[in-house]
């Protein structure tokens, strides 16, 4: 409490679906200064936007969470976009905050930014050996030239920024169209769909047989904030369980807790995505004692419950 009572804190991305939740446990901690502002009041691809934004909210803490992201067809509809807007804002973010003498940044990276071809479970020592999955390597790259530029500024500035990298997340709030969305969302919504219009089977993409890992998104706010708290070391540091599961496992999970008794398709014709994630996630227990606590089935149970609730009739 007595390190979060008297901070300003900024947060890009703060009503986003990540920004929510560490919004909220920002106000749990007892932080009262919190500046949040939505995409429309400040686009932080413009410098002088951002200059603005660091002017009237004077953080202490700069949390950056903004970024263009979404699924496989996102990433291969619009690799520039997201290539550009995420690379511009970080960048120039960054650097302001260094001119504004802003005390502490924390940049949340990707997963997307570990080569194709990782050894499992990705140790953060082998982000640079090898080139990322190509559906997502533009907006893996972008988002780790974030941490090259973190350690160069420390190196010759001083500046104290700490970089993480957050497994695919999952949780209420989530993105739901499924041109954009992640996995979960996206298997979530096809599944009580299919079970609701009363679809023998339903069709999903690739073979099935990529593994992923994901964190509950409340988890990950705690992560971020115990980070921001205790972490202050140029090595970016992974978030996650631990624990990864086959996309086909996946879908027969989801497809069990909606309650749909209908046949699973895959499409191999479709894109799988990168083979395999999971993260080793030592460093981040040794460094600031982060550990996920949601179960799985839980955490599903609990974005589901959210997708009945805000669903339109």
């Amino acid at each position: 409490m007595s390190y979060w009572s008297q901070k300003r804190v900024l947060v890009t991305g703060g009503n986003g679906f990540l920004g929510r939740h560490v919004v909220a446990q920002l106000r749990e901690a007892g932080c009262q200064q919190i500046a949040a502002p939505q995409s429309r009041e400040c686009d932080l691809r413009e410098r002088a936007a951002v200059q603005r934004l660091l002017e009237t909210s004077r953080p202490d803490l700069l949390i950056h969470l903004a970024a263009i992201c979404g699924g496989i067809e996102a990433n291969r509809q619009r690799p520039g976009t997201f290539f550009y807007d995420n690379a511009i804002m970080g960048i120039q973010l960054i650097e302001e905050a260094r001119r504004a003498n802003v005390g502490k940044t924390v940049a949340i990276g990707t997963v997307c930014a570990y080569p194709k071809f990782a050894p499992s479970p990705f140790r953060e020592d082998d982000l640079w050996n090898g080139y990322p999955e190509e559906t997502n390597a533009p907006y893996g790259l972008a988002k780790k030239m974030l941490l090259v530029q973190l350690q160069a500024y420390r190196q010759q500035y001083g500046f104290r920024g700490i970089y993480l990298l957050p497994v695919n997340l999952y949780g209420p709030g989530d993105d739901v169209d499924l041109t954009t969305s992640h996995v979960i969302p996206a298997l979530i919504r096809k599944m009580v769909e299919a079970r609701d219009r009363g679809e023998s089977n339903v069709t999903l993409w690739g073979t099935g047989n990529a593994s992923r890992e994901f964190l509950y998104v409340a988890d990950c706010a705690e992560g971020i904030l115990l980070a921001a708290e205790h972490y202050d070391s140029p090595d970016p540091v992974n978030l996650g369980t631990g624990r990864e599961i086959l996309i086909r496992d996946l879908a027969e999970t989801i497809r069990k807790i909606v309650g749909y008794e209908g046949t699973i398709c895959w499409d191999p014709s479709r894109p799988d995505g990168q083979p395999k994630r999971q993260l080793d996630t030592t460093r981040a227990w040794q460094s600031f004692g982060f550990r996920a606590k949601t179960p799985f089935e839980e955490g599903i149970q609990k974005t589901l419950d959210w997708f009945l609730s805000q669903r339109r009739p």
